[in-house]
């Protein structure tokens, strides 16, 4: 993952709403959510969820589908994998610390 992406992918993390936003898709799963369904759990105005699921999309942190009338809006959660290991990739001083079945460092 490129430097950049990475940058632009922490950017959009780093607002209250944005972060909620996509935890809530995170805890959603495959699933996904709605903006209404995201509007009323989250207690957002529609035109500020709006704005922060655009700057997520540029981000490329989540997905949008259309199903029916309806848009459904999925955490990315390979990029989000990719963030997390580029953040990690020399961690405990680039020798390899994970085991593979970690899920975290063991240093």
């Amino acid at each position: 993952m490129e430097e950049l992406n990475v940058i632009k992918a922490l950017s959009a993390l780093a607002q209250p709403h944005r972060l909620q936003i996509f935890r809530a898709l995170v805890v959603q799963g495959a699933g996904g959510l709605t903006p209404a369904m995201l509007a009323e759990s989250l207690a957002l105005p529609a035109a500020t969820l709006s704005f922060h699921l655009k700057e997520l999309l540029h981000a490329e942190l989540v997905t949008q589908e259309r199903s029916g009338r309806n848009l459904i809006y999925r955490a990315q959660f390979e990029r989000m994998n990719a963030v997390l290991g580029y953040l990690t990739q020399n961690c405990c001083q680039g020798t390899s610390c994970l085991t593979p079945t970690a899920t975290e460092c063991i240093c």
